[in-house]
């Protein structure tokens, strides 16, 4: 509770309540030095929505691994697909037991699919592959969805994030597919810049890496983009009446991509 934890702090953004003091401390910073990050937020959950919807409604996916879930909210992955597809089954998985709580709480699937939840880091992609809650839910002979949205920059260089998404796509089979959001300081002035990457040094057991486009690219090594193909995140197939957001004010990469 005296940590922030960037679920809840993504909650906080999001102008939800099930976050700690740490949490909104920690955010108010980052909001002080980037005024948009709530705006970036909410595009990068409105990113979710479409390519969760675009999963299910054009690439017949009807299975989704959802790494690093957050507190639960509206839209969440499996009411997006089983309002789709109700045959939809998902897996969720966080580090933080709060969120497992409100998820087993709050996460129910509709009656002809299901949902199951995993406890575990995204660092430890063995222990989430080796999980018997994947398997009881999910078929990895059946192509999967792999959502990884705005998690990877939370994992430093040392940590080897391209090895860990690569662990992951081996292990599914071919016509899967990898959903991906990541932050970047490419758009945001030299003065924004300092000011975030500051309070990165200040908060040491509050990591985060920001990446270039070519290093949020190479994350992607050996899988097949969807159009747009790694664009900032709030043009990656847009609604046609949504309201067009900045790439500075929504600092944020985002790609679809396959594996053949």
């Amino acid at each position: 509770m005296s940590v922030p934890h960037p679920a809840r702090r993504y909650n906080y953004w999001l102008g939800g309540k099930d976050n700690y003091a740490a949490d909104r401390k920690s955010g108010d910073a980052i909001a002080e030095a980037y005024p948009s990050v709530a705006s970036a937020a909410i595009a990068n959950r409105e990113f979710l929505k479409r390519a969760t919807g675009f999963l299910a409604a054009e690439c017949g996916v009807r299975q989704f691994l959802d790494i690093g879930t957050g507190l639960p909210t509206a839209d969440n992955t499996h009411e997006v697909a089983q309002s789709i597809a109700p045959e939809s089954r998902i897996v969720y998985v966080d580090n933080d037991p709060l969120v497992m709580v409100h998820a087993r709480a709050l996460l129910t699937s509709s009656p002809e699919g299901k949902t199951a939840y995993i406890e575990n880091d995204l660092r430890n992609p063995k222990a989430i592959l080796t999980s018997p809650e994947l398997f009881a839910t999910l078929d990895l002979s059946q192509p999967v969805a792999v959502m990884l949205v705005a998690i990877l920059h939370f994992l430093s260089d040392d940590e080897q994030p391209q090895e860990i998404v690569r662990e992951l796509m081996d292990a599914m089979p071919v016509g899967s597919y990898l959903a991906m959001s990541h932050a970047t300081y490419d758009p945001l002035d030299a003065p924004t810049r300092a000011r975030l990457r500051r309070i990165v040094r200040r908060n040491k057991d509050d990591p985060f890496r920001d990446r270039r486009r070519r290093h949020v690219a190479a994350l992607l090594a050996g899988l097949d983009l969807v159009e747009p193909g790694l664009v900032p995140v709030a043009d990656w197939r847009p609604d046609p009446d949504s309201v067009p957001v900045a790439f500075a004010d929504a600092a944020v990469y985002a790609a679809l991509a396959r594996k053949t």
